[in-house]
């Protein structure tokens, strides 16, 4: 398989949009894509720091405290991933259904291995 042959095959395996308001060539200063790729990366950090404040926060009023900061955090990742989707800033790759099937198969037996399948915990 030569080289065009290859890059055209990686290409179908990506989900992006064009992408919009950069320039081909990127200088040294920091452009729109840069800054909001600096905030999704930071909220990343954030929310994973949270979820561990969260989980072993022994007071109630913290963990309820820290649990909203989480849930802010997370709802700005998720609007900083939907605007750098929407721009072509942000490329997804695409699973052959083959490998989604796969992994659904997996994780729907890990099901039969829980000790209360049929009963509520209370």
């Amino acid at each position: 398989m030569n080289n065009q042959q290859n890059m055209g095959q990686q290409n179908q395996s990506k989900i992006k949009n064009p992408s919009v308001g950069v320039p081909k060539v990127k200088g040294p200063e920091f452009n729109d894509r840069d800054i909001l790729n600096d905030v999704l990366a930071t909220q990343k950090y954030l929310t994973d720091s949270f979820n561990v404040l969260v989980r072993e926060a022994s007071h109630d009023n913290l963990h309820q405290a820290t649990m909203a900061i989480l849930n802010d955090t997370h709802q700005t990742a998720r609007e900083a991933y939907n605007l750098m989707f929407k721009k072509g800033w942000y490329a997804l790759n695409s699973a052959a259904k083959q490998n989604v099937d796969q992994a659904y198969q997996q994780f729907s037996n890990y099901q039969t291995q829980f000790p209360y399948q049929n009963q509520q915990l209370q």
